[in-house]
């Protein structure tokens, strides 16, 4: 049975900002995604959708 961890919004926030920033170490958004994944101990696509969520967030309060 697969257990499922909750992660904070400010462990989420973080994990987010991470990806943003060592993007630039790796060949793509992805790869970088997979990465940090791997080392929160996350799926890559829960991250995927935080990185998604995010980006959603900050278009809308754009304007």
């Amino acid at each position: 049975m697969k257990v499922s961890t909750q992660y904070s919004l400010e462990v989420r926030e973080r994990v987010v900002r991470m990806v943003r920033e060592h993007q630039g170490e790796h060949d793509s958004q992805g790869a970088a995604i997979c990465s940090i994944a791997a080392k929160i101990g996350c799926t890559a696509e829960t991250l995927r959708q935080w990185v998604r969520q995010a980006e959603r967030a900050a278009v809308n309060t754009k304007g």
